[in-house]
């Protein structure tokens, strides 16, 4: 389920950081392994600005409510579990354009 948000909120946080060049190759070390890593500090300003991206509200296109992007994955679950149970006929999968 989780699958869902993944373009929404991780990739779409990832790509505004980058045009908004608050992150940039500079903010990343790479190590002898050859892996590469956020820099602490610069883990802090994604970490930042993921509860800034949290705290935004669109309207559900299900519920037709406002709701925070942080309680949306709460939402979809309740919506999984209603349909679980029958209470709903499908799963609505969050669609966002």
């Amino acid at each position: 389920m989780m699958e869902e948000f993944r373009p929404v909120l991780a990739d779409r946080l990832a790509l505004t950081l980058l045009n908004r060049r608050q992150i940039d190759a500079s903010h990343f070390d790479r190590q002898e392994s050859g892996a590469v890593r956020l820099r602490e500090d610069s883990r802090k300003k994604v970490l930042v600005a993921w509860q800034e991206r949290k705290r935004e509200e669109l309207l559900h296109p299900f519920l037709q409510e406002k709701v925070t992007w942080g309680l949306l994955p709460h939402l979809q679950a309740r919506l999984l579990a209603r349909h679980l149970r029958g209470d709903i006929d499908a799963y609505p999968a969050f669609l966002w354009k």
